[in-house]
């Protein structure tokens, strides 16, 4: 490929589309890096001669496989595996596990290559990878589930391992879940090394895990509203979701001075205008982790309003934290939120925002965190609980608390580094893009041509 086309991104992505034709989800990721990090090579040589970006948007490997088990009934049922290792040029693969019936091999390859960025852009020596089946764990028993794992595990323990590929949780893979994998690696392999991440204290887990994600994703906020000499108090916030990442999300939030007013699952969403405090909070926990409940039923405990059917981002409010999943904020979901005055977006979901969406929050220069740098803090930890297996030790959680600020407080910098702007506003898209492009690039031309 010559320096023009290398460096035109429309005949790049007519590439990426030629080699992965029908994985949209795929072409949205790559197109969103490729529109800052193509122009930045511009000038760069040594990245253009090496095909680097070609490079990272081609994964390293992909395995797929069946997974056979039985339920209750003792009928047979067939599901799909994957894993997908994008890049391991500055560390072992490290991404999540995710169940659910919309997963496909193009979600997964999107997950992969956000990965690689967002690893790079924690400073941990980790690379890129996500996994997963279109398996659904809602309505399944526990021996259900159990089986599913084992099954799952018993074909992904050939193409993982502490030094390989280190999986994590994700949607659908909770702690039940990991630990049900995890003892079918240990029984497998006859090794007890960390080779999944999220595991139960009891067996080499990290403390804060569970709330990373979700206090990282606020934590960015914070550092974006530092900038502007602004803070969270007296803040009204949207999140959306009802899991682990918006639950953990509110209560930072809460503690930072700010009013988160919504949560949302599959059904809609609960509008609750005095905000949901502590213990309201706690009720959703309960309500999705233990009794798996819907959302509704936070509207009829606590007499607030429920919007059956949409997304909360009509909501007037300052600040929005979308910690559900891909592509849930539209243009035109977007273009609401600026109009009503919404000055800053953080994302605590992966990809939540179609690109004429982040095209609208740009061109507006509101503050605008895209997830591969706002929702870091869950691979941080993740990281770190890696370290501590390594090393056979457990840190106490003031110590992890301190790193997962700092860690997230060096993201926010460098992104602003790489994302400055001659009016002075900060291109948080073009700072993440590029940050975490280069550290990746770098070790790749270290290699040579593999």
């Amino acid at each position: 490929m010559s320096t023009q086309k290398i460096t035109d991104l429309a005949t790049f992505m007519n590439g990426v589309r030629k080699r992965n034709p029908g994985e949209e989800e795929f072409h949205q990721a790559v197109q969103e890096v490729a529109a800052d990090v193509l122009p930045y090579i511009q000038d760069k040589p040594k990245y253009q001669d090496w095909e680097v970006m070609r490079r990272i948007a081609e994964p390293d490997r992909i395995i797929i496989f069946r997974v056979c088990w039985e339920d209750d009934k003792h009928n047979i049922r067939v599901n799909r595996g994957y894993r997908v290792q994008n890049n391991n040029a500055i560390g072992p693969y490290k991404g999540g596990i995710r169940f659910h019936p919309s997963v496909t091999l193009s979600v997964l390859k999107f997950l992969a290559f956000e990965q690689t960025f967002k690893n790079s852009l924690t400073g941990l020596p980790i690379g890129g990878g996500k996994g997963g089946s279109d398996f659904n764990p809602r309505g399944k028993s526990d021996s259900e589930v159990m089986r599913f794992c084992q099954s799952f595990m018993t074909e992904l323990h050939r193409h993982i391992g502490e030094d390989t590929d280190v999986p994590a949780g994700d949607i659908g893979v909770g702690g039940r879940e990991i630990g049900y994998m995890f003892g079918q690696y240990k029984r497998l392999e006859n090794k007890f090394v960390g080779v999944l991440t999220g595991k139960g204290m009891e067996y080499g887990g990290s403390l804060i895990r569970t709330e990373a994600t979700g206090y990282g994703t606020v934590y960015f906020m914070e550092d974006m509203l530092k900038v502007r000499n602004d803070s969270f108090e007296g803040k009204t916030c949207l999140v959306s979701g009802s899991g682990n990442v918006a639950t953990h999300a509110v209560e930072k939030i809460n503690q930072l001075g700010g009013k988160a007013v919504t949560l949302s699952d599959s059904s809609g969403f609960i509008y609750d205008k005095d905000g949901i405090d502590a213990e309201k909070l706690e009720y959703v926990k309960d309500l999705k982790t233990v009794r798996r409940g819907r959302i509704a039923e936070y509207a009829k405990e606590f007499g607030c309003e429920f919007h059956e059917g949409i997304r909360p981002w009509a909501v007037n409010c300052d600040l929005a934290f979308p910690c559900a999943t891909q592509n849930e904020i539209s243009e035109e979901d977007a273009k609401v939120l600026v109009k009503n005055g919404c000055v800053g977006i953080s994302e605590g979901a992966n990809m939540p925002t179609v690109l004429d969406g982040i095209e609208v929050f740009k061109e507006a220069k509101i503050m605008y965190a895209p997830s591969k740098a706002a929702n870091a803090g869950g691979v941080a930890v993740s990281g770190l609980e890696m370290s501590q297996n390594s090393a056979r030790i457990s840190w106490k959680e003031e110590e992890l608390q301190e790193l997962l600020r700092d860690i997230m407080q060096s993201i926010h910098d460098n992104c602003a580094e790489y994302g400055q702007e001659s009016d002075k506003h900060v291109n948080y898209v073009k700072g993440a893009n590029i940050a975490g492009f280069t550290k990746v690039a770098d070790a790749m031309l270290a290699y040579g041509v593999l």
